[in-house]
């Protein structure tokens, strides 16, 4: 009987820890659903100027909001007991590196000379985008095979 009770305090617990680990979810998916919206209606402000700085921030803006929505993605296939996927971490990581790479064309912009920090800096992101790229094709191709 002992042994009984202690099997149902696990069972309690678990189900109670499940249950509290997807309101935390559902909080966190609100919570960056908001932030989205802000994001975005930056992004607006932004893409009614015309000037090329706050066009390129629109843009980037906008990256970031893809970002945001990929990871709310996760958390809605989570909730939704789908398998797990690595391909929206590998689209944000393609779109973090694509944000990279405009956020330092815009920093260099105005100056002459670059620092070559930065164009090293162009070339690595450039680099882990192929390396995303090539892994998401590798994980397509796998999943072919798997069905």
């Amino acid at each position: 009987m002992d042994n009984n009770k202690k099997i149902d305090l696990v069972d309690f617990s678990r189900v109670l820890l499940i249950k509290i680990d997807v309101i935390f979810h559902i909080i966190a998916a609100f919570i960056l659903l908001v932030i989205c919206g802000i994001v975005l209606y930056k992004a607006v402000q932004n893409s009614l100027s015309f000037e090329i700085i706050k066009l390129i921030e629109a843009v980037n803006e906008v990256l970031l909001a893809l970002i945001i929505l990929e990871i709310l993605w996760t958390i809605i296939r989570f909730l939704k007991k789908q398998k797990f996927s690595l391909v929206p971490f590998l689209d944000v990581g393609i779109i973090a590196s694509v944000r990279r790479i405009l956020l330092i064309e815009v920093q260099t912009s105005t100056i002459e000379h670059p620092p070559i920090e930065k164009l090293y800096e162009i070339m690595v992101s450039a680099g882990v985008i192929l390396a995303l790229v090539i892994a998401y094709f590798i994980i397509v191709k796998a999943q072919k095979y798997e069905n």
